[in-house]
């Protein structure tokens, strides 16, 4: 049974996603303040965080980095901050993953199965799959229906940076910083460009990707 530390200092929001969770075989503790969320993660370790920004006692960013500091739990932020500077900001100091308030129980969820479901430590599976095909990044291939696919360096340098954060959002500025340098973070077009090509030759239906997602003017994430 997964553990789940939901911090928020919302009485009635903790109360619902206690319930909601629990009904899901979930085991959950939750705490009302920063210091008492990171003294709880600091005595057990959760298999995961659903960690408020607006706390009554630390910015929610510090206890963010304070929770990555102690180990590397997904950490779902939840906030009712919908700048996208903030969600940049949070998912750069380490959160896996950012959804505003106020939001669907199913689509947190989900999200919450996608983190839990990544291998400790972020390593991928050996052989993750997109839609028909599988990917080798050890051996630098890809193998579909039709045989081998070829990617350009740029492609893979990509795919594997999404790849090693399965379920987890990327920033596009991440992606940009580390493909291309951070001269280029601006650069938003060579994204479109580069997605695009690699939907086309891996996904079933570019037009509609399953596995190779873009979250709008935030980043991209690869969906196993």
């Amino acid at each position: 049974m997964s553990e789940i530390l939901v911090v928020d200092d919302e009485p009635a929001l903790l109360r619902t996603l206690r319930i909601n969770l629990s009904a899901r075989q979930y085991a959950v503790r939750t705490a009302a303040s920063g210091g008492e969320a990171l003294d709880r993660a600091a005595h057990h370790a959760p298999d995961a965080v659903l960690l408020d920004l607006g706390l009554p006692d630390l910015d929610g960013m510090d206890v963010l980095r304070g929770l990555r500091a102690r180990g590397a739990m997904p950490v779902i932020v939840l906030s009712g901050r919908t700048d996208t500077a903030d969600k940049v900001g949070a998912l750069d100091a380490g959160a896996d993953d950012y959804l505003t308030k106020p939001f669907l129980m199913d689509e947190l969820l989900a999200r919450l199965r996608a983190v839990l479901r990544r291998p400790p430590g972020g390593v991928p599976p050996s052989l993750p799959a997109i839609g028909d095909h599988t990917v080798d990044l050890v051996a630098t291939t890809v193998n579909g229906p039709a045989g081998p696919v070829r990617l350009t360096p740029t492609e893979w340098r990509i795919l594997a940076l999404l790849l090693a954060n399965p379920g987890r959002l990327v920033p596009g500025r991440q992606i940009l910083r580390e493909v291309w340098g951070p001269a280029q973070e601006g650069r938003g077009n060579y994204l479109r460009v580069y997605f695009a090509g690699l939907r086309r030759k891996l996904e079933r239906d570019p037009a509609r990707p399953r596995h190779l997602v873009t979250e709008p003017g935030i980043g991209y994430r690869y969906v196993p």
